[in-house]
C-alpha cells in the first residue's frame, strides 16, 4: 500500500518516495496547448503548490518523473525551458521594505539556479525583467514564470488596509513585468487564495486568463470521487463512502465537485472524521468582518452573490460573501442569470466546514470557550430528550453569563441577528440538520432543526424591533408553519423565542407539541 502524501507538495518526492498521486498532468497539457497566461484561485490546502511544481518539472524536461503519468507520451521532452519559480509561502511580511527584500531573495535564488546574473540590483521590476530576458537568451527558449501564493503578503495584512495596500502596490510592481516581457515568456501561471481584480493587482496584464470558474478546469485541484476511489482504493476498504462524501466532498467551481485533499488524506491516515482542513487555519479576520457588517449568520445557508462580488475584491472593498467563497467556507451550488447579470447561489461545501465554522464563530460570539462546550452538551441533551424547558434555561443562562462590558465592546445586542445567530451556530456546531429561513406556504420559518424523527420549528422576535402583533408562538400557529411537515411521521415542536435588547436575554420562551 503506497504512502499518503500528507503535506508533500513536490512531484519529485511523491514519485521517487512512492507516495500515492492523483494524476493531473492531462490538465498541464491542456493549459499549455490552449493559452499562455493563466490565473487560478483556490482555497488553501487544495494542491495549488503541487500543481505549480508539476508544471515546473514538465517544463524543465524531467521526463523520468512522468513515466507512468498521462503526460509522458504527450510532451516534447527535448525542450528544457528556463523556469522562474516564485513563491510567497514562507514568512510574514508586514511592510513594503520587507516585501521588496523578499522579492530580491526569490529573484536571487532563480538567478543562481538558472546561472544568470541580473542587472538593476536596486530595482525589483528591473531585476525581474533582466532575469526573464537573460533566461531566454541563455536557454534559447522563452522563460516560464510560475508564481505560487501570489497574494499571501496582502492576505497576511488584510485586517490592516494601509499595510495591505502597501503590499498590493509592491506586488503590482512585480507582476507588471510579465506583460512587458511578453516576447521573452513562453508560459505564465499565477495562483493563490484570493481573486483580486485585474485593475488593482494585474494592471495592464489584460491577457491573463482566469480559469477559477472555468468548468473545463474545475477539477485542477482537489480529488474527484472517481479519482479518489481509484487511486486510494486500498485505503478505502471497509469505509463508508456516503459518510466520507458527506464530510469532505462538495467543493464546486461550476464543474464536477471535488474533495478537499488535505482532509481526505488525514481521514485515511486516522480513520476519524475530524475538522482537519479547518483546523489548519482560522478565519479570525472573517469573523471580525461578520461583526463589523452585522452579518446574519443563518444567511450562510442560502447566500446569493453577484459576479462582481465573487469575481474579485480589493483591500478597500472586502465583503463577507467574497471572503467566504474565496477561502473555501462557501462553494457554488448553481449559477443563474438575472437581467443580463450572473449571480451565484452559495452553500456550505460539506459537514466539516458547516460544523467547524459555526463552532469557530461561537468562540467569537460568546466570551468563554469553556461555557460554549458545556452549553453544547446541554443543548443536545435537551433536544434529544424533548426537554424544551431545559433548552430555554440553557440559552437563558448562556446570555445571562455574558458580561455587560463584553456587550458594550462588541455592540452585538444592538441588532436582532445576533440572538438568532447564536442559536443557529450552536445547532450547526453540533452537526444537526438546520435550515434557516425555511420556506413554507405562508412565509418563511426563521429556523427548523431536525433530530432523528423530530422537527423543531423556531420563530424569533426582538420585542422593540419586531412590530408583528402577537407572540412568536402565535405567529407560527397563524401562518401554519407546521403544515409542510405533516404526514411525514415526524414529531413536530413549535418554539417561540422572544428577546429584549435592554435585558440582553430571552424574556419569553413558549413551546408546544403538534
Amino acid at each position: 500500500m503506497k504512502k499518503l502524501p500528507i503535506g508533500v507538495s513536490t512531484l519529485r518526492e511523491i514519485i521517487e518516495d512512492g507516495y500515492t498521486y492523483v494524476d493531473k498532468t492531462r490538465i498541464v497539457h491542456e493549459l499549455v496547448e490552449s493559452g499562455k497566461y493563466y490565473f487560478l484561485s483556490r482555497p488553501r490546502r487544495f494542491g495549488k503548490s503541487l500543481f505549480i511544481d508539476t508544471l515546473k518539472e514538465a517544463f524543465e524536461g524531467n521526463q523520468d518523473l512522468f513515466r507512468n503519468l498521462w503526460l509522458y507520451d504527450h510532451w516534447d521532452w527535448e525542450k528544457k525551458y528556463p523556469v522562474i519559480h516564485i513563491s510567497f509561502a514562507e514568512g510574514i511580511l508586514q511592510h513594503r521594505e520587507a516585501l521588496d527584500q523578499k522579492i530580491f531573495e526569490l529573484l536571487d535564488d532563480n538567478q543562481e539556479r538558472l546561472q544568470v546574473s541580473c542587472q538593476y540590483k536596486n530595482s525589483v521590476s528591473g531585476c525581474f525583467s533582466s532575469l526573464i530576458r537573460k533566461a531566454k537568451k541563455n536557454y534559447r527558449l522563452g522563460a516560464v514564470v510560475l508564481v505560487d501564493e501570489y497574494d499571501k503578503p496582502i492576505l497576511d495584512n488584510i485586517s490592516d488596509p494601509e499595510a495591505a495596500a502597501e503590499m498590493r502596490e509592491g506586488l503590482k510592481n512585480l507582476y507588471s513585468v510579465i506583460k512587458a516581457q511578453d516576447a521573452n515568456i513562453r508560459f505564465a501561471f499565477l495562483t493563490g487564495v484570493s481573486r483580486f481584480s485585474k485593475v488593482s493587482l494585474f494592471s495592464g496584464l489584460n491577457n491573463l486568463i482566469d480559469i477559477t470558474l472555468d468548468a473545463q478546469y474545475a477539477t485542477i485541484c482537489g480529488y474527484t470521487e472517481p479519482e479518489m476511489t481509484e487511486v486510494f482504493a486500498q485505503h478505502l476498504r471497509g469505509k463508508s463512502l456516503d459518510e466520507i462524501r458527506n464530510w469532505y466532498n462538495g467543493y464546486s467551481w461550476l464543474g464536477e465537485a471535488v474533495y478537499n485533499p488535505f482532509s481526505i488524506l488525514n481521514y485515511l491516515r486516522t480513520n476519524e472524521f475530524c475538522n482537519f482542513w479547518f483546523e489548519s487555519g482560522t478565519p479570525a479576520f472573517l469573523v471580525e468582518l461578520f461583526k463589523k457588517k452585522r452579518y446574519f449568520i443563518p444567511e450562510l445557508e442560502h447566500t446569493n452573490a453577484s459576479e462582481s462580488i465573487i469575481g474579485g475584491f480589493d483591500v478597500d472593498f472586502v465583503e463577507p460573501e467574497n471572503l467566504l467563497f474565496q477561502t473555501g467556507y462557501l462553494t457554488i451550488e448553481q449559477a443563474f442569470r438575472v437581467a443580463g447579470k450572473t449571480f451565484y447561489k452559495l452553500r456550505y461545501p460539506n459537514m466539516e466546514v458547516k460544523s467547524s465554522l459555526s463552532d469557530y464563530i461561537l468562540k467569537r460570539y460568546t466570551p468563554d470557550p469553556t461555557l460554549k462546550d458545556k452549553t453544547q452538551l446541554q443543548i443536545y441533551d435537551a433536544l434529544k430528550n424533548n426537554n424544551l424547558d431545559a433548552l430555554n434555561l440553557t440559552f437563558h443562562s448562556l446570555f445571562a453569563a455574558i458580561p455587560h462590558d463584553w456587550y458594550r465592546k462588541n455592540k452585538l445586542s444592538q441588532y436582532e441577528g445576533y440572538y438568532a445567530s447564536v442559536f443557529y451556530c450552536y445547532f450547526k456546531a453540533l452537526g444537526l440538520d438546520v435550515t434557516a429561513e425555511d420556506t413554507a406556504n405562508h412565509g418563511r420559518i426563521d429556523m427548523t432543526v431536525r433530530l432523528e424523527n423530530r422537527v423543531f420549528i423556531f420563530e424569533f422576535k426582538v420585542l422593540d424591533l419586531d412590530k408583528t402583533p402577537g407572540t412568536a408562538l402565535e405567529q407560527i400557529r397563524k401562518r401554519g408553519y407546521a403544515d409542510k411537515y405533516r404526514g411525514q411521521n415526524l414529531e413536530i415542536y413549535l418554539i417561540g423565542v422572544e428577546f429584549d435588547r435592554g435585558e440582553r436575554n430571552i424574556v419569553r420562551f413558549d413551546w408546544e407539541k403538534r
